[in-house]
């Protein structure tokens, strides 16, 4: 099973992290390791497949908070596991709590903050990116739990890329120009990475602090795109929390 891990993260030996991949799964054709009761796997599969990749990061699916997403800003400060609806961004501060986001081309935000042991899990499509999800959060996480953003440390995960990410006029014009590249006539390629990194840099979360994966998730053929597959796509899951 192939996991994505984060080489800020991994500094930290109290954090659990991991985002899925296609590899490792139960489910038949390019569901592979589908981690979504929701897209027409075989629910049997999906449990199984659920099983294998948390237990690969050393987690029970019993303390895990999920996001029911709706491509919106809406951030929940969370201090059970569950399912948390209408909620793309989810914060918390309990050990032995873990928060997973889901994603098949959008763009998971997580972060981290060693001084007060806060966490957080952004869903960032680009809806949500464009309705600034990324400062809520952080703003969310400063408010509740007197985090400072200096120091943050915030992994942005493998997701849709702008090598591949065409969109028409009306989604580029809500993004910063150096986020967009002119294609041709009405179409565009569009830098969701880039968007969040720039929003994360404007609430004063350090460069030096903020990892963003290369990988594109649409012409990587090991990440789950429903961009690339349609309705055939599964869906990826990236995972964070403290140990007990």
């Amino acid at each position: 099973m192939e996991i994505v891990s984060s080489k800020l993260f991994d500094q930290f030996p109290e954090l659990v992290f991991g985002m899925s991949t296609v590899d490792g799964g139960v489910s038949h054709e390019k569901f592979g390791l589908n981690l979504s009761y929701h897209v027409g796997d075989v629910a049997e599969n999906v449990e199984e497949n659920r099983k294998r990749f948390f237990s690969s990061l050393g987690i029970q699916e019993s303390r895990i908070a999920f996001t029911q997403q709706t491509h919106s800003s809406t951030t929940v400060v969370v201090n059970a596991p569950g399912k948390y609806p209408d909620s793309d961004a989810l914060i918390a501060r309990h050990n032995g709590l873990f928060l997973a986001v889901s994603a098949a081309d959008c763009t998971p935000v997580m972060f981290y903050d060693p001084d007060t042991g806060t966490i957080g899990g952004i869903h960032a499509g680009w809806k949500g990116t464009s309705l600034r999800i990324v400062e809520n959060a952080l703003h969310t996480a400063m408010t509740n739990f007197s985090v400072d953003s200096s120091n943050l440390y915030v992994f942005i995960g493998p997701s849709a890329g702008q090598c591949c990410y065409e969109v028409g006029e009306d989604v580029a014009r809500r993004f910063p120009p150096e986020c967009v590249k002119f294609l041709s006539t009405a179409k565009y390629l569009l830098d969701v990475k880039k968007a969040n990194y720039l929003q994360l840099l404007e609430c004063g979360v350090r460069s030096d602090r903020i990892e963003i994966h290369p990988d594109c998730s649409i012409h990587n053929q090991k990440y789950h795109s429903h961009r690339r597959d349609g309705k055939r796509s599964g869906r990826m899951m990236a995972v964070i929390g403290l140990k007990k």
